[in-house]
């Protein structure tokens, strides 16, 4: 290459280099980037559920809620892993316990036992405006729900169509629904299925973690036990003694965040009692092996139920599933 080319070159690049170390001194001078600078910036950059704060593709689907039998008979349940928040409350005056498990990011491809409707869960399905899913029900849920108390679908009446028994459990335990059904009926019924009226705060997982559990919760068959593993940093479920199985997985069930909800009940007769779940009490979260003492709150059955720390501000939970222990004053 002779010296007249390589000139020629040098000539040709210098502006272009100029350039470059131009635009490097001015940009390398500046804070600049497509990222959140602060935690509090996090909110609304990823898609989270609104309910458990986890990432995922479903982000902005309508909440689904179905009722869950806690009967010994129906264990092991399918599809509680897959829960984004569930709620557990006492039903009758023996004792019996039952749950209602709310999904949002990912539907099971089966979930059951489905089990009856109970008034006293209405108005937490309708603070969250969730597609309700039951077998059946009491008279006075029934009624609110014929008079359009919310979007639901009953398997009484759609047993043969979006519903199935399982024979290899006992009667009324083994009624199902497939995710292929369930997303079928809600089509189906023409319902609404993007939107979440609830949302909870999440943060970033603590890190001073502690070792506290909750207190056993319910009694005999029903008593609760949740266990934190600080490892995980998650509280492992266990019933009437024995690992809360989920039969989908084959592994146990887990929270990242167990709430202790205090309130009333009063009796009906010997089959019904009536949970107080509006109005406002004492809460206490558990989470990260700490324990925090708190209020809830839900002025009437259409508002969302809201928890608050000891300062009055809004709880943080965090990111992963929510369960609440719904529980009576006179318990403790």
């Amino acid at each position: 290459m002779n010296r007249k080319l390589v000139l020629n070159i040098i000539i040709a690049l210098t502006p272009i280099i100029a350039l470059a170390v131009f635009l490097f001194v001015i940009f390398s001078s500046r804070d600049i980037s497509i990222l959140p600078q602060n935690n509090s910036d996090l909110e609304g950059f990823y898609s989270q559920s609104a309910l458990a704060g986890i990432e995922c593709d479903n982000a902005e689907r309508r909440p689904i809620a179905v009722m869950i039998a806690m009967d010994p008979e129906a264990r092991p349940l399918s599809g509680l892993s897959n829960a984004d928040m569930v709620f557990e409350m006492i039903v009758a005056p023996s004792g019996i316990t039952r749950l209602m498990a709310v999904f949002q990011c990912e539907i099971p491809k089966e979930i059951g036992s489905i089990r009856s409707s109970r008034l006293d869960f209405i108005p937490l399905v309708q603070g969250l405006d969730a597609i309700y899913i039951h077998w059946g029900g009491e008279k006075q849920a029934l009624e609110h729900l014929n008079n359009g108390a919310t979007d639901n679908i009953d398997a009484l009446k759609y047993e043969s169509t979006y519903f199935f028994r399982k024979k290899s459990v006992p009667r009324p335990h083994n009624g199902f629904i497939s995710e292929e059904l369930l997303s079928e009926a809600i089509e189906d019924f023409e319902y609404e299925t993007k939107g979440s009226k609830t949302k909870y705060k999440h943060a970033l997982e603590g890190e001073n973690k502690g070792i506290t559990d909750p207190p056993p919760l319910y009694g005999g068959n029903y008593e609760v036990r949740w266990k934190y593993n600080p490892n995980e940093n998650i509280y492992l479920r266990a019933r009437a003694g024995e690992e809360e199985i989920d039969l989908l997985t084959g592994e146990q069930v887990e929270a990242k965040n167990v709430v202790v909800m205090f309130t009333d009940y009063s009796p009906v007769d010997k089959d019904y009692i009536r949970v107080k779940t509006t109005g406002s009490g004492k809460a206490v979260i558990y989470q990260n092996g700490i324990k925090i003492e708190g209020q809830w709150s839900k002025e009437k059955s259409t508002d969302g139920l809201h928890f608050y720390d000891n300062s009055g501000a809004d709880a943080n939970f965090v990111s992963g599933p929510i369960w609440v222990e719904i529980v009576f004053e006179d318990e403790f």
